[in-house]
């Protein structure tokens, strides 16, 4: 059999567009409903617990992960071992959500009473409006979709994206609530690139190298001999008063011995790059590199306040993986 290029992409396109709509579609979804749930979660005494089975329990553990590193403490709860003693899990103060296309799984028809007489307010996103959940919850969220991506309109696709798209719009708006800063983020993500450039410091870098320093009359000897010993490419200058005034990088090494000639007269003030870029050592590393690319440059100087006290280099970021 041959496969068609052609084909594969006008299906991909059509699964898109299709998945695409259903999200569009949901705007005009939004009502009371949606601020309710938000308002209720907001200011819900206990934790938010995010049940559902097949692939709405997929995403349930989605939503779960989303409303954990934005700030809502949430915990997942298969709807089917929910029944089977993990309802135990549930705590009076709690609010659940139950996810579900047809609202009509056997699973979600016994786990919806239990809920409802131990006193917990129950809210779902449901894409069957007439479903026994939808009649039952106090909070309904309406995900209907025209159709599913799938040609036989029965694997959970559009259904599945919109469900997605709606917990993201309710842990996005409780997020601005909390005014959730960069920083709190941060806090729940320690780990990988993105955890990093929340929070190292440039601070964090720099006392990894010693500080490479000339003084404004130093020979061309003594600049090459500290450029080569602190292996980072470069040395600050400094005036007499161990302000910085400039930089010497490699570069400018190489640009002054194509001069050939009365090179051994010249001292670290005549061949140094004046007004350097400087970060202060509280700033995040991520600007570090922000810094470095946009100026082409593969070091800065680095100050607390108006002392010198060291360097970073690409390489650093490099290892950090920010880069």
């Amino acid at each position: 059999m041959k496969i068609s290029n052609a084909a594969i992409l006008r299906t991909a396109g059509k699964t898109l567009t299709i998945e695409a709509n259903a999200i569009l579609g949901l705007i005009t979804k939004l009502d009371r409903a949606f601020t309710s749930l938000v308002e209720s979660i907001f200011y819900c005494q206990g934790r938010i617990v995010v049940t559902g089975i097949g692939k709405s329990a997929i995403i349930a553990n989605k939503l779960v992960a989303t409303l954990n590193s934005t700030g809502t403490p949430a915990m997942f709860m298969h709807a089917a071992d929910a029944i089977h003693g993990d309802l135990g899990m549930i705590q009076d103060e709690d609010l659940i959500i139950c996810i579900s296309k047809s609202g009509e799984s056997p699973e979600i028809k016994l786990l919806v009473p239990l809920v409802k007489n131990n006193g917990n307010v129950l809210a779902c996103m449901v894409g069957n409006m007439k479903s026994y959940l939808a009649q039952h919850a106090d909070i309904v969220l309406d995900t209907t979709v025209p159709k599913e991506a799938c040609p036989n309109n029965l694997a959970p696709t559009a259904s599945t994206t919109a469900q997605m798209a709606m917990g993201d719009a309710l842990a996005v708006c409780l997020l601005e609530l909390r005014g959730f800063t960069p920083q709190d983020f941060a806090k729940f993500h320690p780990g990988g690139s993105l955890g990093r450039k929340l929070y190292l410091k440039v601070s964090d870098l720099y006392v990894q190298h010693q500080k490479p320093a000339v003084y404004e009359n130093d020979s061309i000897e003594k600049v090459i001999l500290e450029i080569t010993s602190h292996r980072l490419g470069a040395t600050a200058v400094l005036s007499a008063r161990k302000r910085v005034t400039g930089i010497i990088t490699d570069g400018d090494l190489r640009r002054m011995m194509e001069r050939k000639s009365g090179t051994g007269l010249l001292r670290a003030k005549d061949i140094m790059g004046r007004n350097p870029l400087i970060i202060e050592k509280d700033e995040l590393a991520v600007n570090a590199l922000e810094l470095m690319r946009s100026n082409k440059i593969t070091q800065v100087i680095v100050k607390d306040k108006s002392e010198y006290v060291g360097m970073v280099h690409v390489h650093d970021l490099l290892k950090e993986g920010l880069v």
